[in-house]
């Protein structure tokens, strides 16, 4: 599972539908209704902020924006409701690796779109991320 610190702009098709799904399955964890993958470290930052259900629904409700400027049709029901909630911080140190990690995986299955963001300099994350100063979370496995 990879939920992404990034904006959703950045990834793929594969990657922005990987997330979409991995992002739906998070969901089902937070409200208890499936026993898989309910340890897994990237749903620490989840649970750790007052709302975690609206924080996931919010993280949704960006790559449900970022599909539809594409012209995707991602089904908006599956999200429910989205009230703004409060960022979660990320590290400066963990959007650099998962920019790293995102860019040697476009080399390998989009050319184009990896020469595209290959000079960005400041990456965005997530609008339900706020970048903080740190090195990589200790949550990720590197």
């Amino acid at each position: 599972m990879r939920l992404w610190s990034l904006h959703p702009r950045y990834l793929d098709t594969l990657g922005l539908v990987a997330l979409w799904r991995e992002a739906l399955l998070a969901k089902a964890i937070l409200r208890g209704e499936t026993r898989g993958y309910r340890h897994h470290p990237q749903l620490e930052r989840f649970r750790s902020h007052a709302f975690p259900r609206s924080a996931i629904t919010a993280y949704l409700g960006e790559i449900h924006a970022e599909a539809g400027r594409r012209g995707y049709a991602f089904d908006r029901s599956k999200i429910g409701p989205v009230r703004r909630v409060r960022p979660i911080p990320v590290t400066s140190g963990q959007i650099a690796f998962e920019w790293h990690h995102l860019m040697l995986k476009l080399a390998r299955r989009c050319r184009p779109l990896h020469r595209h963001w290959l000079g960005t300099t400041h990456v965005k994350c997530h609008p339900s991320f706020r970048r903080i100063q740190g090195k990589i979370e200790p949550w990720e496995r590197s």
